[in-house]
């Protein structure tokens, strides 16, 4: 098969979302699997995003009367019908030939949230145009030409985004050896880049698209981004309350903690296993949105008992866009409700802020 595919446009079987990793490989053209699918190096922390979850448990409670599970929640004034978003992906037209436009479309079927990436294959106002009456962020992958950074984020702005997602921890790329084997190079581009310049980012490999980024960010940076849009600034790529603290005395409106989804820093912890103190010390003065790992409706319950209040998802949502398009985005979505609600039953929690309230055992 090619890069991308449009032949199934109908909601997908799911059993479970790891299954789904399968189904696409033998969709996709070698490179741009290895691209999305890959973490860094020998890809244990990766694993652990997933694993971690199993180091804590689910005490149920009974006789509750509970008869049903409610997901709705809000981030500010935004109603959710879930408390599942979608992290920030680049170059979905690697799954897809609609790429990001699609995805759009499913995030905003499923009540959720959909992030546009600097490298999207789309424009961040297509992107906008093809779900416009529901929330959309703008992920910045800051650029060493402040310029350019300055010129992103007023078309994000004049997109209608409601907020900027800074990502802090992807300054260079992670050593991802299945790029490597494949000589992966982007093979379509990236029209945010081209829009500002002559370079579109097709046919470069990872390492020359991160040659642009600017590697010394400071905390300084989310109020150049504040000044710029007046909007919510998400700090993406937090792994420490120290780092935590920093942000949000520099402005932050939200922290999104995450490890890449282990694609960066191998031999780092767990994105799970921090979640706990960075939220302790974050003490509900922002929101946290969480993500790597999440594969099962009851990560997404034991993120949200220890500190978060949104969870994020990546490659199954690409998962399902490969393998259905708009509406097999919204079978990832449904299939994980489905999950949570499951979880949230059986767990004796009817609303998302009782779940919020659940202590879980070590």
């Amino acid at each position: 098969m090619g890069y991308h595919t449009s032949e199934a446009e109908n909601p997908i079987d799911i059993l479970n979302l790891a299954s789904l990793e399968g189904r696409v490989k033998e969709r996709m053209e070698a490179g741009a699997f290895g691209y999305i699918r890959g973490g860094a190096e020998d890809e244990w922390t990766m694993a652990a995003n997933t694993s971690a979850f199993n180091t804590k448990k689910i005490m149920p409670r009974v006789l509750k009367g509970i008869d049903h599970a409610d997901l709705h929640t809000k981030l500010w004034d935004i109603d959710l019908k879930t408390p599942i978003i979608q992290a920030p992906s680049a170059a979905q037209g690697l799954a897809h030939e609609k790429g990001e436009v699609d995805t759009a479309k499913g995030v905003a079927a499923a009540g959720s949230i959909f992030s546009i990436s600097t490298y999207a294959n789309t424009l961040v106002e297509d992107a906008a145009a093809a779900a416009p009456d529901a929330p959309q962020f703008f992920q910045l992958y800051m650029s060493k030409d402040d310029q350019f950074n300055e010129f992103l984020l007023k078309k994000a702005v004049k997109a209608g985004v409601k907020a900027i997602i800074l990502t802090v921890d992807s300054t260079l790329g992670g050593y991802r050896e299945a790029d490597i084997e494949t000589q992966f190079q982007f093979p379509l581009p990236m029209p945010n880049l081209a829009a500002y310049s002559n370079s579109d980012g097709a046919g470069k490999g990872i390492s020359e698209i991160y040659a642009a980024a600017k590697q010394g960010l400071v905390p300084e940076d989310i109020q150049k981004i504040k000044q710029i849009t007046n909007l919510p600034v998400f700090v993406k790529g937090i792994q420490s309350p120290v780092d935590a603290e920093i942000a949000i005395q520099a402005g932050a409106d939200g922290i999104w903690v995450s490890n890449h989804g282990g694609r960066q820093l191998d031999g780092g912890p767990a994105s799970f296993e921090v979640l706990p103190l960075i939220a302790q010390q974050v003490a509900k003065r922002v929101p946290i949105v969480f993500d790597s790992g999440i594969r099962r409706g009851e990560h997404v319950f034991k993120a949200l008992a220890s500190g978060a209040d949104l969870v994020a998802i990546g490659r199954p949502i690409i998962y399902g866009l490969n393998l259905g398009g708009a509406q097999g985005v919204q079978s990832v979505f449904e299939h994980l409700n489905h999950e949570l609600s499951i979880t949230m039953q059986l767990a004796g929690t009817k609303t998302i802020d009782e779940v919020k309230e659940t202590t879980l055992l070590d």
